[in-house]
């Protein structure tokens, strides 16, 4: 079973929207224009039910099957971009600078918008389909909204599948593992105070720089001699601000990053560990510590049978040989995790292609992926609902 004859064919028209999309990036929940398009695009395909404002600014279709009654199931994209400054120099380059899609938001939103066209055009399922875009998913927790909202209970989702385009993934291949597949993305941010003086006489000073740079070294003790080396984490420390001059020594400084574990016993272990080097290596040298631990996006675990089922759907449109079932797990992080969290389900990677890494200014999502992805979403709506 290859890529659909109908997905081939509206393969031109879906790569129209995304451009449009792309062109027109939007931040966090601020997506107004993007969801307003979605919700237009699915009243023009005879969608039954449209509802925005779920999650604050997220939009759900719902598709009815021929059959009368049975089972729901959600399919779920993302509409938010980042806030960086595009380098592609596409005719579609994003129109705003210091914005544009640099993770395939706008392919994701396109490729449901294709495949919500199709069913509503075939319906050959029993049951519905309902159709999730989502905002926020940088780093605003939508999905989590969206859940809250009460989306899943609403609208009678049973199951809830996502997918993700994936650089160095040639186009038509699909990955997928059961189980952790995304990290829980835990942030921190510390703030040591110190006591700052003359830079020729350190010994009157509480060097806040000093200690940082010693906790700095000490956290990766965490991954080295805390954590089992079969089990992953990852300690980050991405900013260290402090100082003035050349000649100060200052009061205060801060450091901030992320954890990154796939596991939530470790997950915890990490969060105390943490704790444990600031404060320790703070008092050791007289100073004292501001810790901010903030427990982000939590693992985004595959379910097992739906996993298979996901497997089966990928297979049949790309072939055996094309879909990877155990890729490595991934140290990103994904706000799908909430869905999965309140309801079982799969997330998928899907081929991008030899382009720029995600979260580059220099990518761009790949058009000729959009018929595959289409498939993707219409047979596995088929098979999970029959007739």
């Amino acid at each position: 079973m290859p890529i659909l004859n109908r997905a081939a064919e509206l393969q031109d028209e879906v790569a129209e929207w995304r451009r449009h999309i792309h062109a027109r990036p939007e931040l966090l929940f601020a997506v107004e224009n993007t969801a307003a398009f979605v919700a237009e695009k699915l009243k023009e395909f005879g969608v039954d039910d449209i509802v925005t404002g779920i999650g604050r600014t997220g939009v759900v279709g719902l598709i009815k099957g021929k059959g009368e009654g049975g089972r729901t199931i959600g399919l779920r994209a993302d509409m938010d971009a980042l806030p960086l400054t595009e380098i592609t120099g596409k005719p579609w380059a994003s129109k705003t600078p210091g914005k544009m899609h640099a993770c395939g938001h706008d392919g994701h939103t396109a490729m449901l918008l294709g495949a919500a066209k199709y069913l509503a055009e075939t319906r050959n399922f029993n049951g519905n389909v309902a159709v999730i875009f989502q905002p926020a998913e940088e780093g605003g927790g939508g999905g989590n909204l969206m859940v809250m909202d009460g989306m899943m209970e609403r609208f009678g989702i049973e199951e809830v599948y996502g997918m993700h385009n994936l650089p160095g993934l040639p186009v038509g291949q699909f990955a997928i593992r059961k189980g952790a597949i995304m990290a829980a993305t835990d942030e921190f941010t510390v703030t040591i105070k110190g006591r700052g003086g003359h830079a020729a006489q350190p010994h009157r000073t509480i060097d806040p720089i000093a200690i940082g740079a010693q906790i700095v070294a000490n956290l990766q003790m965490i991954a080295s001699r805390t954590t089992d080396p079969l089990r992953s984490v990852v300690v980050s420390v991405t900013k260290f601000n402090a100082g003035f001059a050349h000649n100060v020594i200052p009061n205060d400084a801060t450091f901030a990053g992320t954890v990154r574990t796939l596991d939530p016993e470790i997950r915890t272990m990490a969060e105390t560990r943490f704790r444990q080097i600031v404060e320790g290596l703070v008092a050791a040298h007289g100073a004292e510590a501001e810790i901010s631990f903030h427990r982000n996006y939590p693992v985004t675990v595959n379910h097992p049978d739906e996993t298979e089922h996901a497997v089966a759907v990928a297979s049949a449109i790309a072939g055996e040989g094309n879909v990877n079932p155990e890729i490595d797990p991934m140290m990103g992080g994904e706000d799908f995790s909430y869905m999965l969290n309140a309801r079982p389900g799969a997330f998928i990677f899907i081929g991008n292609g030899d382009s720029a890494g995600l979260h580059n200014p220099a990518y761009d999502f790949n058009d000729d992926a959009i018929a595959h992805g289409i498939s993707y979403w219409v047979r596995l709506a088929e098979q999970r609902l029959g007739l």
